[in-house]
């Protein structure tokens, strides 16, 4: 059941600014189990129960990717990168470019070592790369359906490793949705105590721009990201894959609640859901809500975050499922 809805979600193409796929699928898995609307900035909101908001679940629609910024007279295609992207992932990739009819196949061509006179190797930066998608002059790229502003993604492919992990790319942060699916269809019938909004937030890669807004309407006291925590390297410590749900503690947007941290430990120790705490970097949604509500991030580790091989256990995304519904019901 996940590996399918992990499969689903992280094939559909959306990068910060270019969600409406994504939100689309979401809307069609919530439609059955509860109403949702969409702001204006595009979040897709459900909210369950009634009376004073009492949390906010936020978990990030976007992805990284490649917008497409000019076409040149020889067919390539010039881009900028949106969000994280190591440009020694751009060399010698296959790419889906996405268009408004459809989808290109689009490759970022590499110089063969045999014709690497200076013996060069050093990392080729983003802005002297070009997509080639085969044509030869930009008069056919245009035929092709290629405009300005359309853009690009890494080719996806799903690979399921041991019957334990998933890699691919964008689970940061298709697993998120996934999560906070998952816990609405199990929370819609239950009675709780107050208000909770669960949310699908736009543009999470370019600075937080969907949670953002968010402020301007709720006032929670509790808001929580629902993100990924990109282990496992000397800054993340113990924290591995297989070990639980995480508690992103302290990352590069915030030291996040303690107090509230100690309150989600003791529920998950209440309810025996496996769970870690640990230090990561990069920012969350969570963050934006510091100056109204006790905020704290909830992840699972992901191996190779911001690649095309992130990777993440199946036992612990089955873990933060639990941890979302029981915080629900004891917060």
């Amino acid at each position: 059941m996940l590996i399918e809805e992990l499969r689903e979600i992280t094939r559909i193409p959306g990068i910060s600014g270019y969600e409406e796929k994504v939100r689309e699928k979401i809307a069609e898995w919530i439609k059955p189990y509860a109403d949702y609307t969409v702001d204006t900035i595009g979040n897709l909101l459900v909210e369950l129960g009634e009376g004073e908001t009492k949390a906010v679940f936020m978990a990030h629609m976007d992805e990284i990717g490649l917008l497409i910024t000019g076409i040149r007279p020889d067919g390539k295609l010039t881009f900028r990168k949106v969000g994280g992207i190591d440009d020694r992932l751009l060399y010698g990739r296959h790419l889906d470019v996405i268009t408004e009819n459809g989808k290109l196949d689009g490759v970022i061509g590499v110089l063969p070592v045999h014709l690497n006179l200076e013996r060069k190797f050093e990392t080729v930066p983003w802005h002297r790369l070009v997509i080639d998608i085969g044509a030869d002059s930009r008069e056919e790229a245009e035929t092709l359906g290629v405009k300005v502003l359309d853009y690009a993604v890494f080719k996806k492919h799903f690979a399921v490793l041991n019957d334990r992990y998933v890699s691919t790319r964008s689970l940061d942060d298709r697993f998120g949705v996934v999560a906070l699916v998952e816990a609405i269809k199990d929370l819609v019938d239950h009675d709780l105590d107050g208000k909770f909004i669960f949310a699908f937030t736009v543009q999470e890669e370019i600075g937080l721009k969907g949670a953002k807004f968010l402020t301007q309407k709720y006032s929670p006291k509790y808001a929580f990201a629902v993100d990924s925590f990109g282990c496992c390297a000397d800054l993340t410590g113990d924290v591995r894959l297989g070990g639980g749900a995480v508690i992103r503690a302290v990352d590069n947007s915030a030291i996040y609640t303690r107090r509230l941290a100690r309150r989600v430990a003791e529920i998950a120790s209440k309810n025996k859901i496996p769970l870690q705490i640990g230090v990561t970097g990069g920012g969350t949604d969570a963050s934006v809500f510091q100056d109204k509500s006790e905020v704290l991030a909830l992840s699972v580790p992901i191996k190779y975050l911001h690649s095309e091989v992130e990777t993440l256990h199946l036992g612990d995304l089955e873990a933060l499922i639990k941890l979302i519904e029981a915080i629900a019901f004891e917060l």
